[in-house]
Protein backbone atom coordinates (compact mmCIF):
# COMPACT_ATOMS: atom_id res chain seq x y z
CA UNK A 1 0.00 0.00 0.00
CA UNK A 2 1.46 3.42 -1.31
CA UNK A 3 0.85 6.80 0.46
CA UNK A 4 0.28 9.77 -2.18
CA UNK A 5 0.03 13.27 -2.10
CA UNK A 6 -1.64 14.51 1.29
CA UNK A 7 -1.76 10.78 2.97
CA UNK A 8 -4.32 9.21 0.54
CA UNK A 9 -3.62 5.78 0.43
CA UNK A 10 -3.20 3.69 -3.53
CA UNK A 11 -3.18 0.33 -3.70
CA UNK A 12 -0.06 -0.99 -5.22
CA UNK A 13 0.22 -3.63 -8.06
CA UNK A 14 0.71 -6.22 -6.33
CA UNK A 15 -2.66 -5.91 -4.28
CA UNK A 16 -4.87 -5.69 -7.14
CA UNK A 17 -2.98 -8.92 -9.78
CA UNK A 18 -4.84 -11.82 -8.12
CA UNK A 19 -8.10 -9.25 -8.54
CA UNK A 20 -10.12 -10.63 -11.70
CA UNK A 21 -10.25 -7.89 -14.19
CA UNK A 22 -13.84 -6.02 -14.68
CA UNK A 23 -15.67 -7.43 -17.75
CA UNK A 24 -16.76 -5.07 -20.49
CA UNK A 25 -19.83 -4.33 -20.66
CA UNK A 26 -22.25 -6.80 -22.35
CA UNK A 27 -19.85 -9.62 -22.40
CA UNK A 28 -20.78 -12.59 -20.10
CA UNK A 29 -17.83 -13.60 -17.92
CA UNK A 30 -16.65 -17.24 -18.74
CA UNK A 31 -17.84 -20.03 -16.23
CA UNK A 32 -15.52 -22.15 -15.22
CA UNK A 33 -15.60 -26.66 -16.51
CA UNK A 34 -18.27 -25.04 -19.23
CA UNK A 35 -17.07 -25.36 -22.87
CA UNK A 36 -15.86 -22.38 -24.73
CA UNK A 37 -17.29 -21.39 -27.83
CA UNK A 38 -13.78 -20.19 -29.49
CA UNK A 39 -11.92 -23.75 -29.59
CA UNK A 40 -12.45 -25.17 -33.17
CA UNK A 41 -14.67 -28.03 -33.69
CA UNK A 42 -11.78 -29.92 -34.92
CA UNK A 43 -10.10 -29.37 -31.58
CA UNK A 44 -12.83 -30.64 -29.52
CA UNK A 45 -13.13 -33.64 -31.93
CA UNK A 46 -9.57 -34.37 -31.55
CA UNK A 47 -9.78 -34.11 -27.91
CA UNK A 48 -12.21 -36.63 -27.36
CA UNK A 49 -11.19 -38.64 -30.34
CA UNK A 50 -8.76 -41.06 -27.61
CA UNK A 51 -11.26 -41.51 -25.25
CA UNK A 52 -14.26 -42.20 -27.75
CA UNK A 53 -11.61 -44.89 -29.35
CA UNK A 54 -10.82 -46.38 -25.92
CA UNK A 55 -14.31 -46.95 -25.21
CA UNK A 56 -15.20 -48.56 -28.49
CA UNK A 57 -11.95 -50.65 -28.07
CA UNK A 58 -13.48 -52.10 -25.14
CA UNK A 59 -17.15 -52.31 -25.89
CA UNK A 60 -15.83 -54.47 -28.81
CA UNK A 61 -13.14 -57.02 -26.70
CA UNK A 62 -15.97 -57.15 -24.43
CA UNK A 63 -18.10 -58.55 -26.86
CA UNK A 64 -16.07 -60.52 -28.32
CA UNK A 65 -14.89 -62.50 -24.97
CA UNK A 66 -18.62 -62.87 -23.23
CA UNK A 67 -20.52 -62.65 -26.48
CA UNK A 68 -20.43 -66.52 -27.52
CA UNK A 69 -21.16 -66.97 -23.43
CA UNK A 70 -24.01 -65.13 -23.91
CA UNK A 71 -25.55 -66.43 -26.93
CA UNK A 72 -24.97 -70.06 -25.13
CA UNK A 73 -26.98 -69.24 -22.49
CA UNK A 74 -29.31 -67.20 -24.22
CA UNK A 75 -30.21 -70.82 -26.69
CA UNK A 76 -29.99 -73.02 -23.40
CA UNK A 77 -33.98 -71.72 -22.93
CA UNK A 78 -35.08 -71.98 -26.41
CA UNK A 79 -37.53 -74.59 -26.65
CA UNK A 80 -35.56 -75.81 -30.42
CA UNK A 81 -32.72 -78.58 -30.71
CA UNK A 82 -31.19 -76.06 -33.48
CA UNK A 83 -29.56 -72.89 -32.87
CA UNK A 84 -30.80 -70.25 -34.86
CA UNK A 85 -32.93 -67.90 -34.93
CA UNK A 86 -36.13 -67.17 -34.89
CA UNK A 87 -36.94 -67.76 -31.27
CA UNK A 88 -38.82 -71.14 -30.95
CA UNK A 89 -39.93 -70.33 -27.15
CA UNK A 90 -38.94 -70.10 -23.42
CA UNK A 91 -38.10 -73.41 -21.80
CA UNK A 92 -36.24 -75.11 -19.05
CA UNK A 93 -36.61 -78.50 -20.10
CA UNK A 94 -32.98 -78.69 -21.28
CA UNK A 95 -31.85 -77.94 -17.66
CA UNK A 96 -34.26 -80.81 -16.67
CA UNK A 97 -32.25 -83.31 -18.69
CA UNK A 98 -28.96 -82.14 -17.80
CA UNK A 99 -30.15 -82.70 -13.55
CA UNK A 100 -31.29 -86.31 -14.59
CA UNK A 101 -28.09 -87.15 -16.89
CA UNK A 102 -26.32 -89.54 -14.71
CA UNK A 103 -23.44 -89.26 -17.27
CA UNK A 104 -23.47 -85.54 -17.32
CA UNK A 105 -23.34 -85.34 -13.63
CA UNK A 106 -20.28 -87.60 -13.01
CA UNK A 107 -18.54 -86.27 -15.60
CA UNK A 108 -18.88 -82.70 -13.71
CA UNK A 109 -17.95 -84.11 -10.53
CA UNK A 110 -14.93 -85.94 -11.68
CA UNK A 111 -13.80 -82.76 -13.22
CA UNK A 112 -14.28 -80.97 -9.89
CA UNK A 113 -12.73 -83.90 -8.16
CA UNK A 114 -9.56 -83.59 -10.03
CA UNK A 115 -9.49 -80.01 -10.30
CA UNK A 116 -9.76 -79.34 -6.56
CA UNK A 117 -6.70 -81.87 -6.22
CA UNK A 118 -4.47 -80.51 -8.70
CA UNK A 119 -5.64 -76.78 -7.10
CA UNK A 120 -4.28 -77.90 -3.46
CA UNK A 121 -1.56 -79.43 -4.62
CA UNK A 122 -0.21 -77.34 -7.18
CA UNK A 123 -0.21 -74.20 -4.40
CA UNK A 124 1.64 -76.01 -1.46
CA UNK A 125 4.29 -77.64 -4.36
CA UNK A 126 4.21 -74.36 -6.20
CA UNK A 127 4.83 -72.25 -3.04
CA UNK A 128 7.74 -74.75 -1.93
CA UNK A 129 9.47 -74.18 -5.66
CA UNK A 130 8.58 -70.43 -5.80
CA UNK A 131 10.37 -70.08 -2.46
CA UNK A 132 13.47 -71.65 -3.14
CA UNK A 133 13.94 -70.10 -6.50
CA UNK A 134 13.27 -66.84 -5.47
CA UNK A 135 14.98 -67.06 -1.80
CA UNK A 136 18.09 -69.55 -1.88
CA UNK A 137 20.78 -69.36 -4.06
CA UNK A 138 22.18 -72.64 -5.49
CA UNK A 139 24.07 -73.89 -8.87
CA UNK A 140 21.86 -74.47 -11.27
CA UNK A 141 19.07 -72.03 -10.24
CA UNK A 142 18.57 -70.35 -13.56
CA UNK A 143 18.61 -73.59 -15.32
CA UNK A 144 15.85 -75.21 -12.99
CA UNK A 145 13.84 -71.96 -13.21
CA UNK A 146 13.89 -72.45 -16.89
CA UNK A 147 12.78 -75.92 -17.13
CA UNK A 148 9.62 -74.76 -15.01
CA UNK A 149 8.87 -72.80 -17.85
CA UNK A 150 9.87 -74.82 -20.78
CA UNK A 151 6.77 -76.51 -19.66
CA UNK A 152 4.46 -73.78 -20.04
CA UNK A 153 5.12 -73.56 -24.24
CA UNK A 154 4.89 -77.23 -24.62
CA UNK A 155 0.81 -78.10 -25.94
CA UNK A 156 -1.19 -80.09 -24.06
CA UNK A 157 -1.39 -82.30 -26.91
CA UNK A 158 1.84 -83.15 -26.93
CA UNK A 159 1.89 -83.55 -23.35
CA UNK A 160 -1.41 -85.80 -23.54
CA UNK A 161 0.13 -88.54 -25.95
CA UNK A 162 3.96 -88.38 -23.56
CA UNK A 163 1.88 -89.21 -20.76
CA UNK A 164 -0.15 -92.22 -22.54
CA UNK A 165 3.17 -93.52 -23.72
CA UNK A 166 4.48 -92.65 -20.24
CA UNK A 167 1.63 -94.92 -18.57
CA UNK A 168 1.42 -97.44 -21.21
CA UNK A 169 4.84 -98.36 -20.80
CA UNK A 170 4.85 -98.51 -16.99
CA UNK A 171 1.22 -100.87 -17.14
CA UNK A 172 -0.62 -98.24 -15.47
CA UNK A 173 -4.04 -98.12 -15.78
CA UNK A 174 -5.45 -95.27 -17.37
CA UNK A 175 -7.75 -93.09 -15.00
CA UNK A 176 -8.88 -90.47 -12.87
CA UNK A 177 -5.60 -90.52 -10.94
CA UNK A 178 -3.62 -90.27 -14.34
CA UNK A 179 -5.68 -87.19 -15.40
CA UNK A 180 -4.94 -85.09 -12.64
CA UNK A 181 -0.87 -86.80 -12.10
CA UNK A 182 -0.40 -85.11 -15.75
CA UNK A 183 -3.02 -82.12 -15.00
CA UNK A 184 -0.22 -81.43 -12.07
CA UNK A 185 2.38 -81.46 -14.34
CA UNK A 186 0.94 -78.90 -16.64
CA UNK A 187 -0.61 -76.10 -13.89
CA UNK A 188 2.39 -76.66 -11.74
CA UNK A 189 5.31 -74.12 -13.28
CA UNK A 190 1.93 -72.03 -13.59
CA UNK A 191 1.71 -71.58 -9.96
CA UNK A 192 5.56 -71.28 -9.70
CA UNK A 193 5.41 -68.31 -12.18
CA UNK A 194 2.80 -66.78 -10.37
CA UNK A 195 4.18 -67.13 -6.59
CA UNK A 196 7.28 -66.40 -7.92
CA UNK A 197 6.10 -63.08 -9.22
CA UNK A 198 4.99 -61.93 -6.28
CA UNK A 199 7.56 -63.19 -4.02
CA UNK A 200 10.07 -61.12 -6.48
CA UNK A 201 8.33 -57.54 -5.49
CA UNK A 202 8.17 -58.56 -1.76
CA UNK A 203 10.71 -56.95 0.07
CA UNK A 204 12.85 -59.07 2.18
CA UNK A 205 13.64 -56.65 4.67
CA UNK A 206 10.42 -57.42 6.13
CA UNK A 207 11.60 -61.11 6.11
CA UNK A 208 14.58 -59.94 8.21
CA UNK A 209 12.80 -57.87 10.43
CA UNK A 210 10.10 -60.22 11.36
CA UNK A 211 13.30 -62.51 12.43
CA UNK A 212 15.26 -59.86 14.11
CA UNK A 213 12.26 -59.42 16.45
CA UNK A 214 12.28 -62.86 17.50
CA UNK A 215 9.67 -64.52 15.10
CA UNK A 216 10.72 -68.09 14.21
CA UNK A 217 10.18 -69.10 9.97
CA UNK A 218 6.67 -70.26 10.82
CA UNK A 219 5.44 -67.36 12.01
CA UNK A 220 7.28 -64.76 9.43
CA UNK A 221 6.33 -67.25 6.56
CA UNK A 222 2.13 -66.70 8.21
CA UNK A 223 2.46 -63.34 9.29
CA UNK A 224 4.32 -61.73 6.95
CA UNK A 225 5.30 -63.39 4.17
CA UNK A 226 1.46 -64.93 3.14
CA UNK A 227 -0.45 -62.04 3.94
CA UNK A 228 1.15 -59.60 1.56
CA UNK A 229 1.18 -62.80 -1.65
CA UNK A 230 -2.48 -63.49 -1.04
CA UNK A 231 -3.27 -61.86 -4.36
CA UNK A 232 -0.94 -64.22 -6.25
CA UNK A 233 -1.79 -67.36 -4.31
CA UNK A 234 -5.35 -66.10 -5.05
CA UNK A 235 -4.68 -65.70 -8.49
CA UNK A 236 -2.71 -68.74 -8.93
CA UNK A 237 -5.22 -71.12 -7.48
CA UNK A 238 -8.13 -69.82 -9.89
CA UNK A 239 -5.99 -70.31 -13.01
CA UNK A 240 -4.77 -73.70 -11.86
CA UNK A 241 -8.32 -74.94 -11.12
CA UNK A 242 -9.60 -73.34 -14.42
CA UNK A 243 -6.41 -75.04 -16.59
CA UNK A 244 -7.16 -78.09 -14.72
CA UNK A 245 -11.27 -78.49 -14.96
CA UNK A 246 -11.39 -76.98 -18.60
CA UNK A 247 -8.38 -79.30 -19.84
CA UNK A 248 -9.66 -81.30 -22.82
CA UNK A 249 -6.57 -83.00 -24.50
CA UNK A 250 -4.65 -84.51 -21.41
CA UNK A 251 -7.97 -85.88 -20.49
CA UNK A 252 -8.89 -87.35 -23.29
CA UNK A 253 -5.98 -89.16 -23.65
CA UNK A 254 -5.38 -90.29 -20.22
CA UNK A 255 -8.67 -90.87 -18.74
CA UNK A 256 -9.61 -94.37 -20.01
CA UNK A 257 -12.89 -95.35 -18.98
CA UNK A 258 -13.89 -92.10 -16.84
CA UNK A 259 -14.76 -89.10 -18.44
CA UNK A 260 -14.50 -85.66 -17.52
CA UNK A 261 -16.43 -82.64 -18.80
CA UNK A 262 -15.06 -81.56 -21.61
CA UNK A 263 -14.21 -85.34 -22.66
CA UNK A 264 -18.08 -85.47 -22.37
CA UNK A 265 -18.83 -82.30 -23.99
CA UNK A 266 -16.88 -83.67 -26.76
CA UNK A 267 -18.75 -87.04 -26.76
CA UNK A 268 -22.17 -86.01 -26.88
CA UNK A 269 -21.59 -83.47 -29.50
CA UNK A 270 -20.98 -85.98 -32.19
CA UNK A 271 -25.12 -85.90 -32.25
CA UNK A 272 -26.27 -82.77 -32.68
CA UNK A 273 -29.68 -83.09 -31.07
CA UNK A 274 -28.06 -82.92 -27.41
CA UNK A 275 -26.57 -79.48 -28.31
CA UNK A 276 -29.19 -77.91 -25.89
CA UNK A 277 -28.34 -80.05 -22.75
CA UNK A 278 -24.42 -79.41 -23.07
CA UNK A 279 -25.56 -75.13 -23.40
CA UNK A 280 -27.55 -76.13 -20.61
CA UNK A 281 -24.47 -77.65 -18.39
CA UNK A 282 -21.98 -75.28 -19.46
CA UNK A 283 -24.16 -71.88 -18.60
CA UNK A 284 -24.70 -73.41 -15.38
CA UNK A 285 -21.08 -74.03 -14.86
CA UNK A 286 -19.65 -70.71 -16.59
CA UNK A 287 -22.64 -68.67 -13.97
CA UNK A 288 -21.25 -71.17 -11.01
CA UNK A 289 -17.41 -69.85 -11.83
CA UNK A 290 -18.05 -66.38 -11.83
CA UNK A 291 -19.71 -66.76 -8.60
CA UNK A 292 -16.22 -68.32 -7.47
CA UNK A 293 -13.96 -65.55 -8.45
CA UNK A 294 -16.74 -62.93 -7.13
CA UNK A 295 -16.09 -64.68 -3.68
CA UNK A 296 -12.31 -64.73 -4.17
CA UNK A 297 -12.58 -61.29 -4.73
CA UNK A 298 -14.75 -60.80 -1.59
CA UNK A 299 -12.59 -62.79 0.09
CA UNK A 300 -9.22 -60.75 -1.13
CA UNK A 301 -11.29 -57.42 0.22
CA UNK A 302 -11.21 -59.09 3.82
CA UNK A 303 -7.98 -60.12 3.74
CA UNK A 304 -6.49 -57.07 2.67
CA UNK A 305 -8.13 -54.44 3.64
CA UNK A 306 -5.17 -51.67 3.47
CA UNK A 307 -5.13 -52.12 -0.09
CA UNK A 308 -8.27 -50.86 -1.01
CA UNK A 309 -11.67 -52.37 -2.86
CA UNK A 310 -10.83 -51.93 -6.43
CA UNK A 311 -7.41 -52.74 -6.13
CA UNK A 312 -8.49 -56.54 -4.76
CA UNK A 313 -9.89 -57.23 -8.18
CA UNK A 314 -6.62 -56.56 -10.18
CA UNK A 315 -4.33 -57.82 -8.33
CA UNK A 316 -6.32 -60.84 -7.91
CA UNK A 317 -6.72 -61.55 -12.01
CA UNK A 318 -2.84 -59.94 -12.31
CA UNK A 319 -1.11 -62.15 -9.37
CA UNK A 320 -0.62 -58.78 -7.34
CA UNK A 321 2.49 -58.04 -10.19
CA UNK A 322 2.55 -54.76 -11.59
Amino acid sequence: MARGPGGLAIPSGDATAGRPAPSAPGVRPAVPGAPRSDVPLGHRLRRRLPAAASLGLTAFVLLILFGPVLMLALFSFNDSSIISLPWEGFTTRWYDQASSDSQAIDAVLNSLLVASIVTVFSLVLGMLAAWGLTRLRFPGRGFVAGLHGSVLVVPWLIIGVAGLIFFSELGVTLSLQTIGLMHLVVTFPLVVAIISAGLVRFSRSLEEAAIDLGASQLQMMRHVVLPHIAPSLAAAGIFAFAWSFNNFEISFFLGGFEQTFPVWVFSILRQSENLPLVNAVSTVIALAQVIAVFGAWRLMKRLTRNRGGDNALTELVTGGVR
